[in-house]
């Protein structure tokens, strides 16, 4: 989940690699530091906490050089500290490293056994000690690095820095991404294409198992069986400039507020909406002759997918097995031949989800990707790729890129029910009209921003809450759930709203917030029964629902969030948005970090 950069430059690269870092910040903020070669020698800066407390220190103590590596840290072996922050050095190398050395302690008991010492709590510390006692035996930094490599179990992302080299960086991954930038007579590599857009455009990505020497002038691949490889090099469309929040307080204020234009341009890559017919990219594989869907996904995005197979279940009559996939890579679940697997990630780089889709591919199934980043490990990986069109997300807590999968995965189970000859194309015509409506409706949900924000006020001063729901609200119940605890740290929990009366209940009591997400379909009177289970212990009854819900529910309620009345098709879509303004609300007035929340990174690259 870490961000790393490295530079092989002609000009001082330390604030280069800070603006760099800044853009990878979305992959972990428990700590950042850089390394330089200072007159040939390995110069370290590092800090606890956010980038900003980076900067402090070079400001205070800059560091120059043509020639560095850069990391910001989510922690995973280690507490948050400067000792545990990367790079980590001996007198002859440093490295950063996004990932897991699973057989860390091994080699640390053999390192300490051979005279080494350690300084850090983490893994990657014996990558450096690895390395430097192979340099010490005399062999030279590549064949050093080709030494340890085999020697590291798990999955990584390494970038090594040598004393006394200034042409001279070395990157290798297996399981995690990194990226070779080309410049004009400098060299890059970094995370992502997002790390690299202010150098360069023309970029290459590694393939699993590789490693690379880049200097000044070029560069030099060589595969896991260290045979020198050539690797594509392409154009990316990253933009070089960073993402403000222009007017907003937050970034995930902003990307709420984006969600109707963007879930437009998403849907109008799948949509004919003069027709009014699905028109997807061509697939290789035929949606009518499937007999099962696997869907795999973590977090937000495995929401997503639990809406998807309601959808596809109910419009194409398509058998859905959905797992989480840190679930689903180890449950070596039995696959029926020429099935599709559908894989779900905004970064398209998630570790689990990445597992995933290998399995599935081991399974011989057809492998199709909904991601956001289209040039990620997993969009290469797979058969076929959906793009969602959400364009960069900051904030962590997944706010358009989960409406834009939404969009996708819908015109998805269109397309699938009118290949199988479940839906008529009068009843396509009349989903994708709803579709159309989506942008429009989700602008007035945006209009209840002011009255949840009063909400949010009394909200803020619970420690538990509820969320219930049926159908597809059931899973945008989880959704909810999760935005709440992601971003207020207040703990909550999404349940079907049938579940109440098997355990749940006895938690309600006139401290107990509910929010009953219920617009006004064919559940809807069964919903309201449960309502009223939750009414008859005194709890506080959150309401969602429509007009025509609002004028049905007759049931006092502590709020109720009025939408305009839609198909129900759509309503996961739309009913997003005030679950999303409900946890945003609450955690700005506890004054939580919003955009960044304790513990958490946008990008998991680990398992």
């Amino acid at each position: 989940m870490c961000g790393i950069i490295g530079i092989v430059g002609t000009a001082p690269v330390a604030e280069r690699l800070v603006d760099s870092l800044r853009r990878l910040e979305y992959r972990g903020y428990d700590s950042a530091g850089i390394a330089a070669l200072e007159g040939g020698h390995i110069a370290r800066r590092r800090a606890e906490g956010k980038l900003r407390n980076l900067e402090e220190v070079l400001r205070q103590s800059p560091l120059i050089g043509n020639i560095g590596i850069g990391h910001t840290r989510w922690a995973t072996h280690g507490r948050p500290s400067v000792a545990n922050a990367h790079p980590h050095a001996t007198t002859e190398v440093a490295v950063v490293h996004n990932g897991i050395i699973e057989n860390f302690r091994q080699l640390r008991d053999e390192l300490l056994a051979s005279g080494a010492n350690f300084e850090s709590e983490t893994d990657t510390e014996v990558v450096a000690h690895l390395v430097t006692r192979e340099l010490r035996a005399g062999l030279s930094p590549t064949d050093a690095v080709a030494a340890a490599l085999p020697r590291l179990q798990g999955a990584f992302a390494l970038a090594f820095l040598f004393d006394g080299d200034e042409d001279l960086l070395i990157g290798a991954r297996k399981g995690s991404p990194l990226a070779i930038g080309y410049g004009k007579g400098e060299m890059y590599l970094g995370s992502d294409a997002i790390a690299l857009a202010p150098f360069t455009d023309t970029i290459a990505y590694l393939d699993d198992g590789d490693w690379a020497v880049l200097r000044a002038k070029g560069i030099e691949i060589r595969d896991a069986a260290n045979h020198r490889v050539e690797r594509a090099v392409q154009k990316t469309t990253a933009t070089a400039f960073l993402v403000e929040k222009g007017n907003f307080r937050h970034f995930m204020a902003k990307e709420m507020h984006e969600q109707p234009e963007v879930v437009a341009h998403t849907l109008a890559h799948y949509l004919d909406m003069a027709n009014e017919t699905v028109q997807l990219p061509e697939l290789p594989f035929d949606l009518a002759k499937l007999e099962r869907v696997s869907i795999a996904a973590c977090g937000t995005a495995y929401y997503a997918g639990l809406i998807a197979k309601y959808w596809f279940e109910r419009y194409a009559r398509l058998s859905v097995e959905i797992d989480v996939a840190s679930e689903f890579r180890y449950r070596e679940a039995p696959l029926p031949a020429d099935g599709l697997a559908i894989v779900i990630s905004q970064s398209g780089e998630t570790a689990d989800t990445l597992a995933s889709l290998r399995y599935a591919g081991q399974e011989k199934q057809h492998l199709l990707a909904v991601v956001n980043v289209p040039t990620s490990t997993i969009a290469r990986e797979a058969h076929a790729v959906l793009p969602t069109l959400a364009g960069p997300e900051i904030g962590v807590a997944s706010t358009k890129a989960f409406t834009c999968q939404l969009a996708t995965l819908a015109a998805l189970a269109v397309a699938a029910g009118r290949a199988r000859g479940v839906i008529s194309a009068e009843e396509e015509r009349g989903l994708v009209h709803a579709l159309v409506e989506v942008p429009r409706l989700m602008n007035r949900a945006l209009d209840l921003g002011p009255e949840i924000e009063h909400l949010a006020r009394s909200f803020a001063k619970t420690k538990d809450v509820l969320y219930l729901g049926r159908g597809t609200s059931f899973p945008l119940a989880m959704e909810g759930a999760l935005k709440l605890k992601e971003i207020s740290y207040i703990h909550a929990e999404g349940y079907a709203a049938g579940e109440l009366k098997h355990g749940p209940i006895a938690l309600i009591d006139e401290n107990m917030p509910v929010v009953v997400i219920a617009p006004h379909d064919a559940v809807f009177e069964k919903t309201m029964s449960n309502m009223q289970e939750v009414a008859a212990r005194g709890g506080r009854i959150i309401l969602i629902t429509d007009e025509t819900g609002a004028k049905h529910a007759a049931l006092e309620t502590e709020a109720t969030l009025v939408m305009p009345d839609m198909n129900p098709f759509i309503t996961p879509l739309v009913y997003a948005i005030p679950i999303q303004l409900l946890a945003y609300h609450t955690a700005v007035v506890m004054g939580t970090d919003v955009d960044q929340p304790r513990n958490l990174a946008k990008s998991v690259t680990v398992e």
